[in-house]
Formats: structure tokens, C-alpha cells, sequence
């Protein structure tokens, strides 16, 4: 059984890597053809994003795979036979959405979790790359966290590889540089996160970095009181306030490096 587990896993971990990858290359074109501001930044900064992205999917395999389907497998297996297939997986979608809200909270309320989320932050302008970008320590520390939530929400491995892919597929597209309709974009923020919602989480003012934390479903801010009235303009500095982007082994350091707070 467990070796089956981990084969579906490292299948379906697959299939993950190649959508999100098509996903990223077809966002890409698409901010380039219609972007939402003059890009900034250039190929040194994706190359740095993509080296993290690297490093991530390194670390997915070998660490937080095993790690979730570990959990998986220890769920405390109180779901009826009843209690699966299509309709239920949308609900643990849910669930684990409302999961990352509250804990991407976290990242920003808790000074040793922020320094590896701040690793996001400080990319100084957004596109489909900045989606990935994230330290490797943030990726394992939240993999860690999830166990447990996985283990008593009782939720099956396929569940979280299908979430982990909407979450990585909806994050290229809040990233994205890509200019949408405004009325499109209105209608669609009303469910979703859109660019125009999450640019402003970006926004290297810290009142604006500390709002807007949904990830798939744009409710829960709304419902939570955490969606911020700024709205996105071109003219929007994104970042982190008084600080600046560095290079890939700079910002792998970082979080461990001493620093002195203002």
C-alpha cells in the first residue's frame, strides 16, 4: 500500500510540474503580449526566480512528497467510503484554502517565519516567476505544518497534490504582468484572487504587505476583514519597505543571517 501510495504520488507530482510548467510558460507569453505595467527587472531576476523554483522542486520530491504522503497515510480515517470522489475533493479544497489563509498569516505575524517568507517579498516587480519563488525553508516548514492538518482533517493524498496544483496555478496567475478587462478582472475577483487584489499584497508598504492574504478563493479575506481598500495602479512600488532584492545564494543566507531590527 505504501508503495502504491508513493507511486500515485510521485504520478500525480508529475502531471503537478508539467501543468504548472505549461501553465507558467503560457502566462509568460501572454504578460509579455498584454502587460499591466512597463516591465522591470529583466533575465537576471528570472533567472535568480527560477533557480529557488529549482531548488523547490528538488526539495518537493525528495522531502515534502514523502512528508505529505506520509500524512496522508495516517489519516485518522473517519471518512465514510461515502465521502469521496469529486464533490469532496472540492471540499478539501476549501478546507485547505482557509488552511493557507490563516497560515500565510502567520508567515507575516511571526518575526523567524517571516524571514524565509520575506524571501517573496523582496522580488521588486511581478510576473509569472515571482509565483515560484519562494525559500526552501518556507516551502519545508510548511509541509511540516500541513502534516498534522492532513493526519486530522483526514484528507487523501490526491486532495492535496490537486490543491497544490490550483495553489501554484492560481499564483502564476495573481502574479502575472498580464493585463486583463477591467470588467473581467472585476467579476473575477469577486471568487478568486486576481492580479489586482494580489499586487497590492505586494506593495512595499507594510500596511498593504499585511492585508490580502487569500490564495485561491478571494472570500476569506472579505469575510476576515483583511482585504485591503489600496488599489493597484502602474505606479505601485512593489517589495519590501527599505529593503532591496539580492542575489540567488545572498537570499538563500538571508534568513539565517543576524540582522538588526529599526
Amino acid at each position: 500500500m505504501d508503495t502504491m501510495l508513493a507511486s500515485d504520488g510521485a504520478t500525480l507530482t508529475l502531471f503537478k510540474t508539467l501543468a504548472v510548467g505549461s501553465w507558467i510558460a503560457l502566462i509568460l507569453v501572454a504578460e509579455r503580449a498584454l502587460p499591466a505595467v512597463a516591465r522591470r527587472g529583466g533575465w537576471v531576476r528570472v533567472g535568480r526566480n527560477a533557480g529557488l523554483w529549482v531548488v523547490n522542486i528538488a526539495l518537493s520530491r525528495f522531502a515534502v512528497l514523502p512528508l505529505t504522503a506520509l500524512a496522508a497515510g495516517m489519516g485518522l480515517g473517519w471518512r465514510p467510503e461515502a465521502l469521496v470522489g469529486g464533490w469532496m475533493i472540492a471540499a478539501d479544497i476549501v478546507l485547505l484554502d482557509l488552511w493557507i489563509y490563516a497560515w500565510h498569516q502567520v508567515n507575516h505575524r511571526i518575526p523567524l517565519l517571516w524571514r524565509f517568507h520575506e524571501i517573496h517579498h523582496l522580488d521588486e516587480f511581478l510576473d509569472a516567476t515571482s509565483a515560484v519563488r519562494f525559500h526552501a525553508g518556507e516551502v519545508l516548514i510548511s509541509a511540516c505544518v500541513r502534516a498534522p492538518v492532513i493526519i486530522l482533517l483526514d484528507i487523501p493524498l490526491t486532495s492535496v497534490l490537486v490543491f497544490e496544483t490550483l495553489v501554484l496555478m492560481a499564483a502564476v496567475f495573481q502574479h502575472s504582468n498580464l493585463r486583463l478587462p477591467a470588467g473581467l478582472e472585476r467579476a473575477l475577483s469577486q471568487v478568486i484572487i486576481t492580479p489586482s487584489i494580489h499586487w497590492v499584497h505586494h506593495h512595499a508598504v507594510r500596511r498593504d504587505t499585511d492585508s490580502n492574504y487569500g490564495t485561491i478563493f478571494s472570500l476569506w479575506d472579505r469575510l476576515f476583514g483583511t482585504l485591503s481598500p489600496t488599489p493597484r495602479t502602474a505606479e505601485l512600488t512593489i517589495g519590501v519597505e527599505r529593503l532591496h532584492d539580492d542575489g540567488f545564494w545572498a537570499l538563500m543566507l538571508r534568513p539565517f543571517r543576524p540582522r538588526i531590527e529599526s
